[in-house]
């Protein structure tokens, strides 16, 4: 079992940054990826950035350039360090594991909210 605790969500003003921070415990060593999603009001939950144990990252293409997803070497912490935030980033984050077996783990969400 692996439990995530995320921190770091809030209101920011259009043009702001914010980090999100996600804390992993329990099994850490099966950690395989690293992700965060989002899920804004009526839409559906979507990939924002992932890395890979191999240091592989990817980003949707709304968030290229303005958010960057890092991890720590012993995969107890994952980051999405977010910049040049826009109206429409804003959304209830969540951290995601998954483990080389395959299974997925969640953390409990953070709300963003870019508003002036």
């Amino acid at each position: 079992q692996v439990r995530l605790v995320e921190s770091g969500g809030g209101l920011v003003q259009p043009g702001g940054s914010l980090r999100l921070s996600c804390a992993a415990s329990g099994a850490t060593f099966s950690i395989d990826d690293m992700a965060w999603y989002r899920q804004a009001p009526g839409k559906e939950r979507e990939l924002v950035a992932a890395t890979t144990s191999g240091g592989t990252t990817n980003y949707v293409d709304s968030v290229k350039g303005r958010f960057v997803i890092s991890r720590d070497s012993p995969k107890t912490m994952v980051y999405l360090q977010m910049s040049s935030l826009k109206p429409e980033d804003t959304a209830v984050y969540y951290c995601n594991v998954r483990t080389r077996l395959g299974r997925d783990y969640w953390g409990q969400g953070s709300l963003v909210t870019v508003s002036s």
